[in-house]
């Protein structure tokens, strides 16, 4: 295991990017300067968004593969300029390390990271690092456009629009719920372990004999450990001719970004219960942990599915895209925000997803 020390931080930086090239025609100079060149396209519009990842609140390295780790850190960021009808062009990267973190550990970090830029077309264009005290942290900043006339916000949609969400929702709380309950039972299987009269050699093997059992749930697992931003979405919208009214991408919860959305549109919604998109593994693990599966899919988050609202007469175009759902309507402000049940009755949309500040996140 290498040391990071033993290279230092210019030594590092070089290290990780000596041979990244940009593929993007915007990326005029990248990683070597004070400040990366960028060379915006005539009549698009520059997206810029910023996301902040720390051990211990974002994720838990107990069961996160660091180079899973990498490529999530990536895709919520690309996820935000999807949901603009964007572009991502570049990324910049800036990791806070502590002394645990071997050059090796690094480098794998950076494995993922680079797979998802690979996969999106994205460009790594400089970035810092430093020190920590308190674990990894992970500050991402991407880069991308949008054509002047393509761009959507979050204020758009209009009474009589049809609201619609890509894919399933609920199954990256699930995984994390899975994951979770496997944590507490490795760190009970432990102390029992350790209270064992035998050696440390014979404790650590019996721990390493104890492995959890993922089969039938990797779906579950694959949705909160590597996310995919939803770029083919945004595809199939400009293929049919589409510009969604408003769009978010769902990462706190369905409940709160659709609240987002109606409170900046000054409007109100209707969702049904019966429409919400889930699959059948999320389902089942509900079910297993005695949860209500529609309130994991309202406000579980990290499902990085876009939630968006097109014009009624844009119906069917909607209808006949693949994995794209339509689960209501926008209603006038005075309506309030309500969700019908199967069984017709009608509850007000609360948002209760994760709060990054609240005590109890």
């Amino acid at each position: 295991m290498s040391e990071i020390a033993e290279l230092g931080e210019f030594g590092l930086i070089e290290h990780l990017t000596k041979d990244i090239h940009p593929a993007q025609a915007t990326t005029a100079r990248g990683i070597g300067d004070d400040c990366a060149i960028l060379s915006p396209a005539e009549g698009k519009q520059t997206l810029v968004t910023t996301d902040l990842l720390l051990e211990g609140i974002h994720f838990d390295l107990t069961y996160t593969p660091l180079k899973h780790l990498g490529y999530k850190a990536v895709m919520v960021n690309l996820s935000d300029i999807y949901a603009m009808n964007g572009t991502p062009r570049q990324i910049t990267v800036s990791l806070g390390l502590s002394r645990r973190f071997s050059l090796e550990a690094v480098e794998t970090l950076y494995d993922g990271m680079r797979l998802a830029c690979k996969d999106h077309q994205v460009d790594i264009v400089g970035g810092d690092t430093t020190s920590s005290l308190t674990g990894l942290t992970i500050s991402i900043t991407a880069i991308g456009d949008v054509e002047q006339d393509r761009v959507v916000t979050r204020d758009g949609a209009r009474d009589t629009d049809i609201i619609c969400v890509s894919g399933n929702l609920g199954a990256a709380y699930m995984g994390l719920q899975l994951l979770e309950r496997e944590k507490a039972v490795f760190n009970q299987q432990r102390r029992e372990a350790m209270q064992q009269p035998c050696p440390d050699g014979q404790v650590r093997q019996a721990l390493a004999d104890s492995q959890p059992d993922f089969s039938g749930r990797e779906y579950l697992l694959e949705r909160q450990l590597k996310p995919e931003a939803r770029r083919d979405i945004i595809q199939a919208l400009a293929e049919a001719g589409i510009r969604p009214t408003a769009m978010i991408d769902i990462s706190d919860g369905l409940s709160s970004e659709l609240l987002h959305i109606c409170k900046q549109s000054h409007t109100g919604c209707r969702i049904y219960e019966d429409r919400i998109p889930l699959d059948y593994q999320t389902a089942a693990m509900a079910e297993e942990m005695e949860m209500n599966v529609t309130t994991c899919a309202l406000n579980g988050g990290e499902d990085y599915e876009l939630l968006f609202t097109v014009p009624l007469s844009e119906h069917d175009k909607v209808e006949a895209m693949e994995d794209v759902h339509v689960i209501g309507y926008i209603t006038n402000e005075s309506l309030g925000c309500q969700l019908i049940t199967r069984d017709g009755q009608e509850f007000g949309i609360k948002a209760q997803g994760w709060t990054h500040l609240e005590k109890n996140s």
